[in-house]
């Protein structure tokens, strides 16, 4: 897996107004910006991510992952 890979399956999943993501091929860490994080808890956001990402989080193509995952206002807010 590479990070564009790993950036392109999230964006698939989720409609994403920003996404970084960096790693070593089995550890990421990622800053996800998406409108479909409004009004979700930050443990909601990583379950959406998840979810995106399937079985690939259970067979180990995505060992670990980090995540910051904003609104798109509280990305502004930030200076996104």
């Amino acid at each position: 897996m590479t990070a564009d890979q790993l950036r392109a399956l999230i964006a698939a999943g989720l409609p994403c107004d920003h996404i970084e993501v960096e790693g070593d091929g089995r550890h990421w860490s990622a800053v996800i910006v998406s409108p479909a994080f409004n009004g979700l808890r930050r443990v909601q956001r990583h379950q959406r991510v998840y979810a995106t990402l399937g079985t690939r989080m259970h067979t180990d193509e995505v060992h670990a992952l980090s995540m910051q995952t904003l609104t798109p206002d509280e990305w502004a807010a930030q200076g996104g």
